[in-house]
């Protein structure tokens, strides 16, 4: 209902133009992670001194790139969604990288063993929160 309702530009993630950053002005310090399409970086912005978190994607088709980013482009602002600071991609590769917000955090191996019922009701309201919004944006996951 929402996405039939909304401009095309809001869902038509095949023509979207991305901007694209400078790549330059960040720079990786470590590895944090990876999924199946990515591996994530600890960064920092050094042109502000900010921490920044660096999604490196893997090679997959480019619909599914755009998809991602006009999804995260979609719900911005919302509650509880981490903030999408740019798109860069190597000049050469053409590998695309998304920059987001750092947020400090307790790797989930040492803090779910702690958590207590409340804990557990407290985070899990914040996730349905987010979920919510998302499925107010036309956006199911």
């Amino acid at each position: 209902e929402v996405n039939s309702n909304a401009p095309k530009d809001y869902w038509d993630y095949e023509n979207i133009s991305i901007s694209w950053g400078n790549q330059d002005r960040y720079e990786v310090i470590k590895k944090i992670g990876r999924g199946k399409y990515s591996e994530v970086f600890e960064g920092m912005d050094v042109t502000t001194d900010q921490k920044v978190v660096i999604k490196v994607l893997k090679p997959v088709k480019k619909n599914k790139i755009k998809r991602e980013i006009k999804i995260l482009q979609n719900l911005q602002g919302g509650p509880n969604v981490i903030k999408l600071l740019d798109i860069v991609r190597d000049p050469s590769s053409k590998t695309p990288s998304l920059i987001f917000e750092y947020v400090n955090n307790t790797d989930f191996k040492v803090l779910y063993p702690q958590f207590t019922d409340f804990d557990i009701k407290y985070y899990l309201y914040e996730v349905l929160i987010a979920l919510d919004y998302c499925h107010s944006k036309g956006v199911m996951h």
